[in-house]
């Protein structure tokens, strides 16, 4: 009697930890994004932005500072809406795209601050350099895509960048070394 309820525990407790455990969802490269702001010369906002990139959660809804996300993508997919800023961008002056032709995030822990935000710290790769750094997060929503039938995922972030830590300081302080980062996405669950 005594092993049936040990016996009873441990499947019980292994089938807890099996439905508990993170699930992967894929980054929807066509509805997210990567915004980015900085102040020119106290003239203007100037706006750049990454779309169409991959990356995957591994979301845990039970508890969400068990998750952890990464993202990639080529550093020469930038946008900024002019083709010779786009191209002074991509030197060695900032990006780098030759030398450093992928930018990328690995989260390294998860804290969660509510219902729906966290603190999600991580280490970013831009231009060969990687730093730490702390995206604050919401979930927007989560549940079955009207359209795609399947659990989805979206989220939002925000964060700012120091970008003479990733030597790219060109012109610091005149354009401003600090960046305003904004993040959405939406990601599905993996097959």
């Amino acid at each position: 009697m005594k092993n049936t309820l040990i016996a009873a525990l441990v499947a019980t407790t292994a089938a807890s930890a099996a439905y508990a455990a993170p699930e992967k969802y894929t980054l929807d490269p066509s509805h997210s994004q990567i915004v980015f702001n900085y102040n020119h010369l106290g003239f203007s906002t100037t706006y750049g932005m990454y779309s169409g990139f991959e990356g995957e959660i591994m979301f845990d809804a039970e508890a969400p500072a068990d998750s952890s996300v990464t993202v990639s993508f080529p550093t020469d997919t930038l946008i900024t809406g002019w083709d010779e800023r786009t191209q002074h961008f991509l030197t060695g002056d900032f990006f780098g795209a030759e030398e450093s032709p992928e930018i990328s995030f690995t989260s390294t822990g998860i804290e969660v601050t509510g219902e729906k935000t966290g603190e999600i710290t991580g280490d970013l790769t831009i231009n060969g350099v990687t730093k730490s750094i702390v995206l604050d997060a919401e979930m927007t929503q989560m549940g079955d895509h009207p359209m795609a039938n399947k659990p989805w995922v979206g989220f939002n972030a925000t964060t700012t960048v120091v970008r003479s830590e990733f030597d790219m300081g060109q012109f610091a302080p005149y354009v401003s070394d600090e960046v305003e980062v904004f993040i959405s996405i939406e990601a599905m669950k993996a097959e």
